[in-house]
């Protein structure tokens, strides 16, 4: 299971170069049910994903680059290519009411920085243990709003925008 919330930032974070970044290539075989194809720089793999938009079903099978390559030929859309930057969120913030976590609690921003036909749009995802803690979580003030819920903001939506 999937559970994660989608945001656009007021800003990056200070030195965003120096934290842990993965080059990803990903493009879709189908969008009803989900069905990508992704490349992490060197490791490549196969995604069922459900339905929804916060939470929903994931699959994951490795795949050899030769296979990815077989089927990157035959997505439909846009091949999307992204830098996605890893970084830790500590002692995030929660609503009243919820289980105040452990004082090391981290979660990790995925900050998605896409190139090619997408390259001014940052996006930034966070995953969660439970809808509960996804639904309590107070966003930093450096997060700017909450695109979880708009599908325009899903990379399965953008790969299939027509190019201008």
């Amino acid at each position: 299971m999937e559970i994660e919330r989608k945001f656009l930032l007021r800003s990056l974070p200070d030195n965003l170069e120096s934290y842990p970044c993965l080059h990803i290539e990903q493009a879709y075989l189908c969008v009803s049910p989900i069905v990508r194809v992704r490349r992490e720089n060197d490791h490549y793999y196969l995604t069922y994903k459900g339905s929804g938009m916060m939470a929903r079903e994931e699959y994951n099978m490795d795949l050899t680059k030769e296979a990815y390559e077989h089927l990157l030929k035959k997505a439909d859309g846009q091949v999307i290519s992204k830098k996605r930057y890893l970084v830790p969120l500590k002692n995030p913030g929660f609503k009243d009411g919820y289980p105040k976590p452990p004082a090391d609690y981290t979660l990790t921003v995925e900050i998605d920085v896409f190139e090619g036909f997408f390259n001014s749009l940052i996006i930034a995802e966070v995953e969660f243990g439970s809808k509960d803690a996804a639904e309590a979580f107070v966003p930093p003030d450096w997060f700017w709003e909450d695109v979880t819920y708009c599908e325009e903001y899903h990379n399965s939506y953008m790969a299939m925008m027509p190019k201008e």
